[in-house]
């Protein structure tokens, strides 16, 4: 079997790459050994969040480093067994999260972040998918007088680049969510981002719409990709298909395939992890809230209230570990009536990302027609669409939207 494209990774990057490619009339196999939507991209908040311009930074305060150094945090935890392996990414983090590096990877990341939502509403509206969206923002909620001030005036500086938000005083918290416990003290209200009720259900309404199109998705084997003179070829449960090019967009397995190819593309998992719970009998939930300083999400699902951690550092075939979800779980249920679990067991997630703080998009430069478009870090769902839409227009030779340099693979030697 033959194809113009082959995407690999059947994430909300892989079949929006194939989705915009496919506009521009490229005939498109899009290969996973799953269902779309399975992987990284099923275990999200759900945000599409375009009042994110500025990256998830390391932290460089003296104290912080010190509290999270004894590993008792709910916003991160590490394995002291991966520790030693992961120390040299996270010194190259800590380095390009200093103010000049970090300004200059939200430059970078802006043009992306102020497109996330418009282009999600193309192709939301073409696959039929607006009732798993809703267009009321989220909320981040303070349990501290001091935290809550410092949001404030940070939530100013972002006023330039267009965004629209409401601080929320305590009374005026809870009228919005009336169910919050005493801890809530305030919160910011971030209303252009639009929140997703099932993540995974969204990309499987991307996929149809790219099968109705006429692509084609097909099970598959994409770590057994290789050249075969001057194609790209893997296997199938329909036999070998072969292209002349082939996208690499599987997230964190993304080393699998370019690492032996010679790239040192220093891509590294943050895992982390989501459970459902029921609300208490009468109480509500709105809005999807994020508490800052624990570090997690509370998004109200189809599922049921879906609690997301923040970051665990551990290897990627490490066993669940439930210690983060419990620490997050014990503080959620102060700011929220949650009921039981509904999950018999935590989903554990794993999220690519770059020392940077930026994605990697554009041609493998040792390779004829080998492309990348992973290590979107926390943001996969908020900029598949975007980053496929780059990709498509890169590879097609039409004027890409903005200048694709800082995704480049050359930035890394």
């Amino acid at each position: 079997m033959h194809c113009q494209t082959l995407v690999l990774g059947a994430g909300i990057v892989g079949v929006c790459t194939a989705l915009h490619l496919q506009a521009r009339g490229r005939k498109v196999v899009l290969i996973d050994r799953d269902e779309p939507g399975s992987g990284t991209s099923h275990g999200n908040a759900g945000l599409i969040e375009r009042s994110s311009v500025i990256p998830y930074a390391f932290p460089r305060e003296l104290a912080k480093l010190a509290r999270y150094g004894l590993n008792r945090q709910s916003d991160v935890r590490f394995s002291w067994r991966h520790l030693p392996r992961v120390a040299p990414w996270l010194l190259s983090y800590w380095r390009h999260s200093a103010p000049a590096p970090l300004a200059e990877a939200t430059r970078a990341m802006l043009p992306l972040v102020q497109r996330c939502v418009e282009e999600h509403d193309v192709l939301i509206a073409a696959a039929g998918a607006e009732a798993l969206v809703k267009a009321n923002g989220w909320i981040e909620v303070y349990r501290d007088e001091a935290a809550f001030a410092a949001a404030r005036a940070e939530a100013e500086t972002l006023r330039a680049h267009g965004l629209a938000f409401e601080v929320l005083d305590r009374q005026q918290l809870h009228a919005r969510e009336r169910d919050l416990g005493p801890d809530a003290l305030g919160g910011i209200h971030w209303l252009d981002p639009k929140t997703v009720s099932n993540p995974s259900a969204l990309v499987r309404a991307y996929a149809a719409l790219f099968v109705r199109r006429g692509g084609e998705f097909i099970h598959g084997d994409a770590r057994s990709l290789r050249q075969v003179d001057s194609d790209w070829q893997v296997d199938s449960r329909r036999g070998p298909i072969s292209a002349a090019e082939v996208v690499i967009a599987l997230g964190p397995q993304a080393a699998e395939l370019f690492k032996p190819l010679g790239y040192r593309i220093p891509l590294e998992i943050k895992r982390g992890y989501h459970l459902h719970y029921r609300p208490r009998p009468g109480a509500q939930l709105s809005h999807s809230l994020c508490d800052v300083q624990a570090g997690y999400v509370l998004a109200p699902m189809d599922q049921g209230i879906r609690l997301t951690t923040g970051i665990e550092f551990a290897a990627s075939s490490d066993a669940a570990n439930e210690i983060q979800l419990q620490r997050c779980e014990a503080i959620a249920r102060r700011l929220f009536p949650l009921g039981e679990r509904i999950d018999q067991a935590p989903w554990l997630g794993r999220r690519p990302c770059l020392p940077d703080m930026r994605p990697v998009i554009g041609p493998a430069s040792r390779h004829k027609g080998l492309w990348f478009n992973f290590g979107h870090a926390h943001h996969g769902l908020t900029l598949g669409p975007v980053s496929g839409r780059l990709l498509a227009e890169l590879m097609t030779g039409a004027t890409p939207f903005t200048d694709p340099a800082p995704y480049s693979a050359e930035r890394f030697p």
